[in-house]
This record gives structure tokens, C-alpha cells and sequence, in this order.
């Protein structure tokens, strides 16, 4: 018996994707199922956000979309056409760094650094929901970011420091 003869599928055709990332307006073509965490990475060459598990449960990935932080490892970059990204990279302004990020070296609030983009963002995103009012809740609301160096103290109360610097505020 004759094997039946395969067909070859081809490749779906890349899609554009157009971003505003860290504020200038971006156009990329991405494979259907390209992370916005490649599309950073691998297309926009921000490598600040970092690749830790690939599964949502590290928060290494953390950007804020739209303001809002988000898991850049979960989320297909063309489910965020027209979305405004911002990055560790897209954080200081004028060159001066954001409040959170001179917090981190004030309170030396990482030791490899590896998790620090994420935990900077994620921070970001925390000040911004205004949900945090106590150190207690500043570890609830982070605990989806994983530091495996435990620089968990020092990275509380750099958080505390920015929110009092910033009134709560971003």
C-alpha cells in the first residue's frame, strides 16, 4: 500500500503589528505567534525585558501595556496593535531615571539584576492601580514578580520610597 503524499502547509504570512513603544510609534510584521516579548526582544532589539520562565510565572517579562503591566511572554503582539508598550528602557526620562528606578539603587534592591527590569515595571504598574497603601500590600500585589536572589526587603522599600516621592502616583 502507497503512503499518501503529504502536503506541505505554508507558513501563514506575517502580520504588522504597529506599536507605540517607550513613545515613538513603531510598524513590525510578526508570525501570528510571536510573543510581545520576542517582538521587543527579537524585533525592537529592548532587551531590558527579560525572558525568565516563558510562562507567566517569574514576571522577568513585566511591561506595561497601555499602562497596565502585563506578562509580555503571554501576550501575542498582535493581540496589542495600536497599544502603547512601555519598557525598563522607555522609564527615565530626559536622562533622569524614574523615581522607582533610583529607589532600586538606593535601597541596593537587586543583587543580579536579572528580575529587575520586571520588578521596576511591575512597580510602575502598581503606583499607577493607586492599590497599594502598606507594605503588607506591596508584597500581595507583587508577588507574581520572583527575585531568586530574595532582595524582596530592599525591593519593598524602594517601591515605599517611590510612592512617597510620588504621592502615590507615577
Amino acid at each position: 500500500m502507497a503512503r499518501p503524499i503529504r502536503e506541505t502547509i505554508p507558513a501563514p504570512d506575517k502580520i504588522p503589528v504597529a506599536l507605540i513603544v517607550n513613545g515613538v510609534e513603531t510598524q513590525i510584521k510578526v508570525a501570528p505567534w510571536t510573543t510581545l516579548l520576542d517582538a521587543l526582544r527579537d524585533h525592537l532589539n529592548l532587551t531590558g525585558t527579560k525572558k525568565g520562565c516563558d510562562h507567566g510565572q517569574c514576571g522577568a517579562c513585566t511591561a506595561l501595556v497601555d499602562g497596565r503591566r502585563v506578562n509580555s511572554c503571554l501576550t501575542l503582539a498582535v493581540m496589542k496593535d495600536g497599544a502603547r508598550v512601555t519598557t525598563i528602557e522607555g522609564l527615565a526620562s530626559n536622562g533622569v531615571l524614574h523615581p522607582l528606578q533610583q529607589a532600586f539603587i538606593d535601597h541596593d534592591a537587586f543583587q543580579c539584576g536579572y528580575c529587575t527590569p520586571g520588578q521596576i515595571c511591575s512597580a510602575a504598574g502598581l503606583l499607577a492601580e493607586g492599590r497599594a497603601k502598606s507594605a503588607n500590600e506591596i508584597r500581595e500585589l507583587m508577588s507574581g514578580n520572583i527575585c531568586r536572589c530574595g532582595a524582596y526587603p530592599n525591593i519593598v522599600a524602594a517601591i515605599e520610597q517611590a510612592m512617597g516621592k510620588m504621592g502615590g502616583k507615577p
